[in-house]
């Protein structure tokens, strides 16, 4: 009996055209490794829940259709985004969850039961998956990883990351069609604070998930928002107090330090610190209960008497900007605060917009950020 005899003609075509469908391909990572991946990828296993985000650009009709099984960080870490798409997905909440790799609960039994063609983690996660030998007990069982960033280097990073998940999930074009909109509008800051050739940087704090912890403070050194800072034309204060991306500031150094501008990053963390401090914002938050507590934070010691608070310029923005592809709109609200002269008609709410109607498959929803000093609130 032949092949085509058992299969018949129409189950032999579609077995031809599964073949043809899935080709080996080798995508050069954000770590610099050449990776061959079976591509377009079917099933895909995220290494954080809010890797959703490049997910919903590249996969606007459906962006679970090929998660697999992800981290469950999404709805304690975004919850107001999770309600988001959870309304319009609902089959977000049959994904399979893993534990992380930075605490050792990733589980590889669970992730091969799956059948995954690639797992996506976050560049930041690598020295943990390193030191646990993931990468080479993964490769046994025929698991690719492949590494993108949009946290450590972002604006050397997302475009390069969302080409590489473009050629993963055979979607190069709609990843392009992102990277242009991405770097026009970046452009849009970094043309004019270029252009200057006498620019006065404010000396800007931010704090990073302010009233998080009843510690101060929390910030960020010459990456993530510290590089968001400079690319609006500030002067990113925890730069010269930390090496890194991410460290903390005393409160007298903040004291000393006098910024003119004071930049809260905030979420709705209820999950993590219920009932805390924090700043609520995100998609669809209460921004009265959010500028309450941004007034709440600048009462504390660390901000006696700085001219940021005496000059009502102190300001909350989404945290999750620091990691995701939307960072640019983090940059021009920032730009918006920080030059007010140099950007009159510069409108994050509208690039905001523009970006859930041209790529994403929610609505916009206001409250993403607030200001105690003017109307620049949405």
């Amino acid at each position: 009996m032949t092949l085509h005899s058992i299969l018949g003609a129409s189950a032999l075509s579609l077995f031809a055209a599964s073949i043809a469908l899935a080709d080996p391909i080798t995508v050069t990572d954000i770590a610099g490794r050449d990776v061959t991946v079976d591509a377009p990828v079917e099933r895909v296993i995220l290494g954080e829940g809010r890797q959703i985000f490049f997910a919903a650009v590249l996969d606007r009709e459906n962006p679970f259709e090929r998660v697999v099984g992800w981290r469950d960080d999404f709805r304690q870490a975004s919850p107001e985004s999770y309600e988001i798409y959870a309304e319009k997905f609902p089959q977000l909440s049959d994904i399979a969850t893993f534990g992380g790799f930075k605490d050792g609960s990733f589980d590889i039994e669970q992730a091969v039961s799956l059948n995954p063609d690639v797992l996506i983690m976050n560049l930041e996660a690598k020295a943990a998956t390193d030191e646990a030998g993931y990468e080479e007990k993964l490769a046994k069982v025929g698991i690719p990883i492949v590494y993108v960033d949009f946290r450590e280097k972002p604006f050397e990073h997302t475009s390069q990351s969302m080409h590489i998940i473009g050629q993963l999930f055979g979607e190069e074009s709609k990843a392009e069609e992102f990277n242009t909109f991405y770097q026009e509008q970046l452009a849009r800051v970094t043309d004019v604070i270029n252009a200057q050739d006498d620019l006065k940087r404010p000396l800007v704090f931010v704090e990073r998930a302010g009233g998080y912890s009843e510690d101060c403070c929390m910030s960020f050194g010459n990456g993530n928002f510290g590089r968001f800072v400079e690319l609006a034309g500030g002067t990113n204060m925890g730069s010269e107090f930390i090496p890194g991306t991410f460290g903390t500031v005393n409160a007298e150094q903040v004291i000393a330090s006098d910024p003119d501008q004071i930049v809260v990053t905030g979420g709705n963390w209820d999950a993590y610190v219920p009932g805390g401090a924090w700043v609520g914002m995100g998609p669809g938050s209460n921004l009265a209960e959010a500028t309450r507590k941004l007034a709440a934070l600048t009462e504390r010691p660390a901000f006696t008497g700085v001219t940021a608070v005496q000059n009502n310029q102190v300001h909350g923005i989404w945290h999750q900007f620091y990691n995701s592809p939307y960072s640019f709109i983090a940059v021009q609200r920032l730009a918006g605060w920080l030059h007010p002269d140099l950007f009159p008609d510069l409108d994050p709410e509208a690039t905001l917009k523009e970006l859930h109607r041209r790529f994403l498959p929610v609505d916009y929803k206001p409250g993403y950020w607030v200001s105690l000093g003017d109307a620049a609130t949405n």
